[in-house]
């Protein structure tokens, strides 16, 4: 059993999370109003770039909660790595130490400033590079995701609860799948035909992607970057995955290894697969990895 740093107790730390994470639904949907009017656009958005834009939100929701954990646990030995502070400086934390948060304080802000709703708060707590704590917000939903070890839960703000619906043994084609709106590319595209999925749904935040399959609305997820492209960061990855696998889902690369964080360049490049039930991921996984051989899709 692993034991939370001297000093803290899980139930307390959670409900004090469980508390900051409604703040942040009301920064986010606070400015997501605002957005609805076109002509604020230019003073919420916080920079030029359109492939990876930042917002006032992301900044708002950053500050409040790296401060909160700051001034909480003063005392308490751990890390805090935010995407929106790598932006400023790769050298932010130290990626050796035990105990690491792991912070996207807006997953999806091109979905945020498109106004679809699809976008996400997460936050998890690693242990050793791995995640142990996850948090995952979707304020459009009014949903809260919290896992702890191989609990995992779902709340709104009145504290109801909803259970995630998974371990649906499917085949490949019998499945859903959710995949990205901005994000897409050719080669993932000619992926996806040539599998022939039941279903495809269309969405940004990976955040809401894995809740869509927690919730039982789809069943696996692609994320494919190509060499030498973009590709999603540790943050990205990071609170999804444990809310997944403690679901009884799984996130691992195509071989079915689990996903490394702390690397210097915070990438999780490759082939990423996450399904709905660890028993039969492996398989999906040769499955997926056999189609692409067969087709020379995408160097392995």
């Amino acid at each position: 059993m692993i034991n939370l740093p001297s000093g803290l107790e899980v139930d307390n730390l959670i409900e004090d999370l469980r508390v900051l994470s409604w703040e942040v639904s009301d920064i986010l949907l606070y400015y997501s109003q605002i957005l609805k009017d076109e002509n604020n656009n230019s003073n919420i958005l916080q920079n030029d770039d359109k492939e990876d834009p930042v917002t006032i939100a992301d900044l708002k929701v950053n500050d409040l909660i790296i401060g909160r954990i700051k001034e909480k646990y003063k005392d308490i030995s751990w890390e805090i790595l935010s995407e929106e502070n790598v932006k400023l400086s790769s050298d932010i934390c130290d990626q050796n130490a035990e105990w690491i948060w792991v912070l996207d304080p807006l997953d999806g802000t091109k979905d945020f400033i498109q106004g679809t709703g699809n976008y996400a708060m997460h936050l998890s707590l690693n242990y050793k590079q791995r995640p142990y704590i996850g948090f995952v917000l979707i304020p459009e939903k009014e949903e809260l995701w919290i896992s702890f070890g191989k609990k995992v839960w779902c709340e709104n703000r009145e504290k109801t609860y909803v259970r995630p619906k998974l371990l649906k043994k499917k085949s490949l084609k019998e499945m859903i799948l959710v995949t990205s709106k901005n994000h897409n590319n050719q080669t993932l595209r000619n992926l996806i035909d040539k599998i022939s999925f039941r279903e495809i749904i269309i969405m940004g935040s990976i955040g809401c992607k894995i809740t869509s399959i927690l919730r039982g609305e789809s069943d696996i997820y692609i994320c494919l970057s190509l060499p030498g492209k973009t590709s999603p960061k540790d943050w990205d990855f990071s609170a999804p995955e444990a809310i997944l696998k403690s679901a009884g889902g799984s996130i691992t690369d195509l071989n079915n290894q689990a996903l490394i964080y702390g690397r210097s360049n915070f990438k999780q490049e490759g082939i990423i697969v996450a399904t709905s039930n660890h028993l039969t991921h492996g398989k999906i996984c040769s499955e997926i990895k056999g189609i692409i051989k067969n087709y020379n899709l995408y160097p392995l």
